[in-house]
């Protein structure tokens, strides 16, 4: 027979009761350096439009076009700052939580009973500074289901220990 029971929403577990750990701050390096690229090549299109693009509009208003760019670069590297710092991950005995997000930030909960399998990735600057990025795929789904970038990592290899241990004892 089926029984499906209503749960007390009070009696269900609070997910900010759970101690999320922060990745590594070397990967605030990473994203600097990827940022530094970005602004770089827009900087150069700007510059290369200085001498390509002959409106008088635009060449009269260059250097408030430079001007809004950097405010925008600034900005940004500002967002993703704060945004880093909301980067943390917690591994429980049935599942893993991933927090991230500024303006919108978003948890997602994979539970252990649901991964298929683990993949380790490691950029050639994330060997650089010994990091490491976790993917967990679930059933059902192409792509990653959840991917931590910035994972020391020891931490990686132990994290993906346990879970490839916990995933190959359900099944």
């Amino acid at each position: 027979m089926f029984i499906n029971q209503q749960i007390e929403i009070n009696n269900l577990p609070e997910i900010s009761s759970v101690e999320l750990k922060p990745i590594s701050k070397n990967y605030f390096k990473i994203i600097i350096l990827n940022k530094a690229v970005l602004y770089a090549i827009v900087i150069g299109l700007l510059i290369t439009g200085k001498f390509k693009i002959q409106e008088e509009a635009f060449q009269d208003n260059f250097i408030y076009i430079v001007g809004l760019v950097i405010i925008g670069c600034l900005l940004n590297f500002i967002l993703s700052l704060l945004a880093f710092k909301k980067r943390k991950y917690a591994i429980r005995d049935k599942d893993v939580i991933y927090s991230k997000g500024l303006l919108v930030n978003s948890i997602t909960t994979v539970p252990i009973s649901r991964i298929q399998h683990i993949e380790e990735s490691r950029s050639w600057l994330a060997r650089k500074l010994n990091l490491a990025t976790l993917k967990i795929f679930t059933a059902g789904e192409s792509g990653s289901d959840l991917k931590i970038d910035g994972l020391p990592l020891e931490e990686a290899r132990k994290i993906n220990d346990f879970l490839s241990t916990r995933v190959n004892e359900s099944i």
